[in-house]
């Protein structure tokens, strides 16, 4: 549940800051049409996001046995890249996206079809990744995390700070909001790709490395409330192959190595 709940807030976060950015510069320019036409582009990404995940959802639930498996772990693999892009986006084009979306604005506020299509696109990206992570998330979690809650939670938490933030009401320090949970990204998006790697060996898609590496069952309880807990934040399993294994650890030191290196300054 907690996993999800961040990736709705961050997600949720930044998809509103970025309406918040687009709807105030337009109101400050003096064109509230402009700032209508924004809000009817953002409801449409919101529309087509919460379709994809249905979709996704109903796609899968009607595939012949053998099938999920395998739609499972390549959307999960697919989510995994489509996070670790976000993550190093956000960090580089922070500091430039209020001037890079003003700028987007003033070149389309004489039409107002293309300003539907730069909240849409500005917003879609966001939404779509949000969507198929969070599907990938409660695959890998389980369905007794709550992953549906925490994400509904975490999308409402979003919209009211967005809201608040655009408002005046409350500060954040949207930068170390971003890097720390950037850094908790990583470590979920290591539990998704290994999760990933798992289904796939399942169906015998990747049939070698498939020998337990460690077996915590033991001192786990399957299904207890640690088991609960560390399937809801990392999506941690007890007894993981060998491969699962080396793509956990090695997707968390590589991409945590580079996420957290200190920039070179031009």
């Amino acid at each position: 549940m907690f996993a999800n709940l961040l990736i709705g807030l961050r997600e949720g976060l930044e998809a509103s800051l970025i309406v918040g950015i687009l709807v105030a510069y337009a109101l400050k320019t003096g064109n509230k049409k402009s700032a209508t036409n924004i809000l009817w582009g953002t409801l449409l990404a919101v529309l087509v996001s919460i379709g994809v995940g249905v979709a996704l959802a109903e796609f899968v639930a009607v595939v012949p046995e053998g099938t999920n498996e395998i739609i499972a772990g390549v959307a999960s693999i697919i989510a995994v890249i489509f996070v670790t892009w976000m993550i190093f986006w956000m960090a580089r084009q922070s500091r430039n996206l209020k001037s890079e979306l003003h700028g987007k604005i003033d070149n389309a506020k004489q039409n107002n079809f293309t300003l539907v299509a730069v909240a849409f696109f500005a917003v879609i990206r966001e939404g779509i990744e949000t969507a198929v992570f969070i599907w990938s998330a409660s695959r890998a979690t389980g369905e007794d995390t709550n992953p549906i809650l925490g994400a509904t939670l975490g999308l409402s938490i979003a919209a009211v700070a967005g809201y608040l933030v655009y408002r005046g009401a409350l500060k954040l320090n949207l930068s170390k909001f971003f890097q720390y949970t950037g850094a908790f990204l990583i470590v979920v998006a290591a539990g998704i790709f290994a999760y990933g790697i798992h289904e796939l060996q399942e169906v015998g898609l990747l049939p070698f490395l498939t020998e337990t590496t460690y077996d915590l069952s033991g001192v786990i309880e399957k299904d207890g409330w640690l088991d609960t807990l560390l399937r809801g934040t990392i999506s941690f399993r007890s007894k993981p192959s060998y491969l699962e294994s080396i793509i956990w650890f090695g997707y968390l030191i590589t991409v945590g190595w580079l996420y957290l290196k200190p920039q070179k300054k031009n």
